[in-house]
């Protein structure tokens, strides 16, 4: 691609923010001008971002598809295994290296794990999105949008109970169709679609029996059945359980709920899945909250605020462009996490980038944590929503964590590494390698070609890499490479790159999915955690009780999103390796009913992490001369 560039690479490695701070970002005007992206079809944010407008697809709408690949990985140590790294490293080779086209798309990064354990999200050493503090930081705005939007529902959802508690049948309707200045009554828009789902075909207010302004003002929300919950862009374990209504002003209509963080709200699923502004317009309307006191689901648009939710994400559905290290286009977007939520960027951003690359090009998106959780929700809800079928999927595999599935220490992060992870040891590697092979099967029986990408580190052994390799090839993997990318950017990963390009040209089946929408919520569960190894699958009272209630509400063919630890193929994080014989519980079953799938809650699995003893926050500042931030990982 002409605008990427070489990069000067330089041992031992700098720190990720030092490395990302010595290189000058191209100004990304260049960047779209190399994609062939017309000024018309996207809006400048600064030097070094753009929003890319839906109106690029619908131009190049009738172009042939490059070829698209998805990027997961085996089961991680709390540590990461360089999953982006790999994902940019693998587009730089192709783009600077290769002279391939090549989009790489991933999904914005939460704050929560950027000031929490984990860190940022845009690649590691020489294979990182630039400018790295914005990528990892309020990028343009779209996760800000997603939690104003959220809550403005949460507000809603109090407010309406709270009024309809006090105001009768009349008084209510009056309210909510007031008198205009001409002395006439008249119904919003918006609420032609709740006339319509209750079945009323007036459209003049005054014409509503009594019983009709009670069914149509009324909502009669149950307190107890209610879903939605606040959210914040933090890691704050103590907001996981509040209670709300506490002023005095709000008459003691007190009730408990609780925080999940920005990224695990369904608005950003409904952002990740969407495929167009109308789309998104129907699937924020649809987003059930509760039940009423009869049973009935209560959607947003019952509440009136669909169209304000829109307003204040139409300018989030467009993906971000930015740039790698060696100057090859990246499209930010969306930003769920993989446990709990789907862990894919959007649809739309790898639409456009299909289009943008063209015949032979390529189109890099990663899936968030092991192929159990992020590709296995890739398929089976993202490709099911856009239609896309990908003919590679890579797994990314380190020694560090085949050593801990082997029966290594424990890896946690902000302790030095225990001896056996830093010191050549194949027998603990090799048993550790049931993992991979677990990932590699998995990955395969969905009719794609698996390239295991051996993402290498200094104190990897050539006995210890070579034995992944050989065990990844006997598994059935379609090559396996070792790559040095984040010491040495996409020259590290050129390998990788030609071997990807072979697995794209020689696919030869359709993509085959993990289950049928048809059979039942039940069956679709077990199907999951078969795959995972479990021998069966527990459900609590409450799991028991919102089955039952999805079902007879007419959503059992929507897929199911597991909600499950990154950690281990089970339940409990400490089983590593490849367990089996488990029994599978699930405390909760919960409907993405907007975004269009079921999430049950299997285990512990908690929607809003906490902060770590020493978060990362300590490292983070900023040169006040320079203007520069320090210590972003």
């Amino acid at each position: 691609m002409s605008s990427s560039r070489k990069l000067q690479v330089v041992s031992p490695v700098p720190a990720d923010i030092d490395i990302a701070n010595s290189v000058e970002p191209l100004h990304i005007a260049e960047i779209a001008k190399d994609l062939n992206l017309s000024p018309l079809h996207y809006d400048l944010y600064g030097k070094y971002k753009a929003k890319v407008l839906l109106s690029a697809f619908d131009e190049l709408k009738d172009r042939e598809d490059g070829y698209y690949v998805v990027v997961g990985g085996i089961t991680p140590t709390p540590l990461g295994e360089g999953k982006s790294t790999t994902t940019v490293g693998l587009c730089q080779a192709l783009g600077a290296y290769l002279d391939k086209k090549v989009v790489t798309c991933l999904r914005q990064p939460s704050q929560g794990p950027t000031f929490g354990i984990k860190g940022g999200a845009a690649g590691g050493g020489y294979s990182q999105v630039i400018p790295m503090d914005e990528f990892n930081l309020h990028l343009t705005g779209d996760i800000h949008a997603i939690t104003a939007s959220n809550n403005l529902l949460a507000a809603a959802i109090d407010t309406r109970i709270f009024h309809e508690a006090s105001q009768s049948d009349k008084a209510l309707f009056n309210r909510l169709c007031p008198v205009n200045k001409e002395g006439k009554r008249s119904f919003s828009d918006i609420m032609f679609r709740r006339l319509t789902k209750l079945g009323i075909s007036k459209t003049i207010p005054e014409e509503l029996t009594p019983e009709e302004v009670k069914k149509f003002a009324r909502l009669d929300i149950d307190p107890d059945s209610i879903t939605w919950r606040r959210v914040m862009d933090v890691n704050d374990r103590f907001l996981r359980k509040i209670t709300v209504g506490q002023g005095p002003e709000e008459k003691g209509m007190t009730r408990e709920t609780g925080f999940d963080i920005s990224v695990a709200s369904e608005i950003m699923a409904v952002l990740a899945l969407t495929t167009s502004l109308g789309d998104m317009r129907e699937r924020l309307g649809k987003m059930v909250i509760g039940n009423s006191k009869a049973g009935e689901p209560i959607t947003a648009d019952d509440l009136g605020v669909g169209g304000a939710l829109t307003v204040l994400m139409k300018d989030a559905i467009h993906p971000t462009l930015m740039q790698t290290l060696e100057g090859t286009p990246v499209l930010v977007h969306a930003g769920p996490f993989a446990n709990i939520a789907h862990g894919n960027s959007s649809i739309v951003a790898d639409k456009i980038a299909l289009k943008l690359v063209g015949p032979g090009g390529f189109v890099v998106t990663e899936a968030g944590f092991g192929s159990d959780i992020g590709t296995e929700k890739f398929m089976n809800i993202k490709c099911r929503y856009s239609g896309l079928t990908p003919q590679c999927a890579i797994v990314v595999a380190t020694v560090r964590a085949l050593k801990m599935h082997g029966g290594g220490p424990d890896v946690v992060a902000g302790r030095p590494l225990d001896r056996a992870y830093v010191s050549e040891n194949v027998s603990l590697v090799e048993a550790g390698c049931v993992n991979l092979a677990k990932h590699i099967a998995n990955t395969k029986a969905y009719g794609v070609n698996v390239v295991v990408a051996v993402n290498m580190f200094s104190t990897d052994s050539e006995a210890e890499l070579n034995a992944v390799r050989k065990f990844s090839m006997d598994a059935g993997a379609f090559d396996a490479v070792i790559c040095s990318h984040h010491a040495h950017g996409g020259k590290g990963a050129v390998d990788l790159g030609i071997a990807v390009e072979k697995a794209c040209q020689n696919i030869t089946q359709p993509l085959r999915f993990l289950y049928p929408l048809e059979i039942s919520i039940k069956d679709k569960i077990e199907a999951i955690a078969k795959s995972y190894g479990a021998s069966g699958v527990e459900y609590s009272d409450q799991a028991e009780k919102q089955i039952e209630m999805y079902t007879q509400q007419g959503f059992s063919n929507l897929p199911i999103c597991m909600s499950k630890t990154q950690y281990s193929f089970s339940h409990d994080a400490s089983k590593k390796g490849a367990p089996t014989g488990f029994v599978l519980p699930i405390r909760d079953v919960r409907g993405s009913i907007g975004a269009g799938f079921i999430y049950p809650l299997v285990g512990t699995m908690s929607t809003m992490p906490g902060l770590p003893t020493r978060p990362c926050f300590y490292e983070i500042d900023i040169d006040t001369v320079t203007g520069k931030v320090r210590g972003l990982s």
